[in-house]
C-alpha cells in the first residue's frame, strides 16, 4: 500500500485504486494551514491516522519517510472533482497559502545567507574604492602607502587631507615627490576617504553580525569550522536546511563548482576541496594530505549541520575531537609526498605500433 497526500486529502492506495481516504475540510483557511505545515516538513494527523498499524507501507514523499519507504508513484488517477473539490476552491486555497507562507518569520539562517552576500559586496566595494583612493591621493602624497595601510590610510586622509598634517601626525621625515592639490580637489579626495572609512565600519559590523547569527543557528558547525567558514558554507548551500541534506562529497566541493564543471567538460583533474579549503588545518597541510583532510572534515561538518538543523544536542566538541584524531592519523600515514608514476616512454609506444603494422 502507498500513502499519497493531495491538496484535498490523504489517500491509501493499492496500485491504481484508492482503498481508504481522509478528505480535507472544505475550508480554504484550514487547507492552507495544513499545506503550509506540509511545506515545513511536518506530518499531518490524517497521514499518521492512515499509516497506523500498516506494515510495509510505502509513501510518495520523502517528507513522510518515517511512515514508510518513499517510492515513485503516479497518483494522477486521484481526481479532486471526484471528491467534490472545485477549481475555484483550489484557487482560493493557493492564494491563502501564499499569503500565509510569505508572512511567516524568516529563519535566521536565511538572514545569514543575505548577510554573507552583503559582506561580499562590501569587500568588492572596499577594494575598488581603496584602489581609487590610492591612485587619486597618490598624485599628492604617493609615499603615504609605505607608512599606512587599509583603514589607517583612509582615516589619515579624511582627517588631515594635506600631506603636511599627515607627516606631522605620523612623526616621519619624508620629502614627497607628489604635486600640490587644489582645495576643491582635496575636499573630494577627503570625502572619498570618509566614505571608505564608513564602509570599513559597515564591513566590521557585518562580520560581527554574521558571527553572532552563525553561533546561534549553527553552534556545532561553528565549534568545528569556526563561525566565518560555517556561515559561508550555509550561504553557499542556500540555507542550513539544504546543507543538512547534501552528501558530504558535495559539501566538500561547495565553492569549487567552476573547477568541477571544467573537470567534467575537459577531463582535467577534478578539485579536492572548495571553500572548505579556508580551514587552517587544510590550507596549512602539505598538498598531498589536503584531499584526505578535506574529506574527513566534510564528513564531520555534515554531521554538525544535521545536528544544528534538527536541533539535536551539542556535539561540536566531540566532532572536533574526532576530526583532530583523524587528522593525526592522516599526517602519520602520509608523511611524505607520493611518488610520481613513471611516464610511459613514447618511443616504446611508437615501436609497438610499428610492430603491429
Amino acid at each position: 500500500m502507498i500513502l499519497v497526500t493531495k491538496w484535498f486529502g490523504v489517500f491509501l492506495c493499492d496500485e491504481s485504486r484508492v482503498i481508504e481516504e481522509r478528505l480535507m475540510p472544505k475550508d480554504p483557511g484550514i487547507i492552507a494551514e495544513k499545506l503550509a505545515a506540509m511545506q515545513r516538513g511536518a506530518l499531518l494527523p490524517e497521514e499518521k491516522d492512515l499509516a497506523e498499524n500498516k506494515k510495509k507501507l510505502r509513501v510518495s514523499e520523502r517528507r513522510q519517510s518515517e511512515l514508510g519507504k518513499p517510492v515513485l508513484f503516479d497518483s494522477s488517477f486521484i481526481n479532486a472533482e471526484a471528491y467534490g473539490f472545485t477549481g475555484e476552491l483550489m484557487h482560493d486555497v493557493m492564494l491563502r497559502l501564499g499569503k500565509l507562507r510569505t508572512s511567516e518569520p524568516i529563519p535566521r539562517d536565511k538572514n545569514l545567507v543575505q548577510a554573507i552576500r552583503h559582506l561580499d559586496d562590501l569587500v568588492v566595494s572596499c577594494n575598488l574604492m581603496n584602489e581609487r583612493l590610492h591612485e587619486w591621493y597618490g598624485l599628492h602624497f604617493p609615499e603615504l602607502g609605505d607608512h599606512a595601510k587599509d583603514r589607517r590610510y583612509c582615516e589619515l586622509i579624511s582627517e588631515y587631507g594635506n600631506r603636511d598634517g599627515i607627516i606631522k601626525e605620523l612623526g616621519i621625515d619624508v620629502e614627497s615627490i607628489g604635486s600640490e592639490t587644489d582645495k576643491e580637489d582635496m575636499e573630494r579626495i577627503m570625502h572619498l576617504a570618509s566614505t571608505l572609512c564608513r564602509i570599513y565600519d559597515d564591513r566590521e559590523a557585518t562580520e560581527n553580525y554574521i558571527n553572532n547569527i552563525a553561533n546561534v543557528t549553527a553552534p556545532n558547525m561553528c565549534a568545528l569550522l569556526g563561525a566565518p567558514l560555517a556561515a559561508r558554507l550555509i550561504s553557499s548551500a542556500g540555507g542550513l536546511d539544504r546543507l543538512a541534506t547534501l552528501p558530504s562529497s558535495t559539501l566538500q566541493l561547495l565553492g569549487a563548482e567552476k573547477a568541477m564543471f571544467r573537470h567534467l567538460r575537459s577531463g582535467k583533474k577534478g578539485p579536492k576541496h572548495g571553500m572548505i579549503f579556508q580551514h587552517p588545518d587544510i590550507h596549512r597541510a602539505p598538498y598531498w594530505q589536503r584531499g584526505n583532510i578535506s574529506r574527513a572534515l566534510a564528513g564531520k561538518a555534515l554531521i554538525a549541520a544535521k545536528a544544528d538543523n534538527y536541533k539535536g544536542e551539542f556535539i561540536g566538541d566531540i566532532l572536533l575531537e574526532g576530526f583532530n584524531k583523524r587528522l593525526a592519523e592522516i599526517k602519520k600515514k602520509y608523511p611524505e609526498p607520493p611518488k610520481r608514476k613513471k611516464e610511459n616512454n613514447n618511443a616504446d609506444h611508437r615501436n609497438r605500433g610499428k610492430r603491429k603494422r
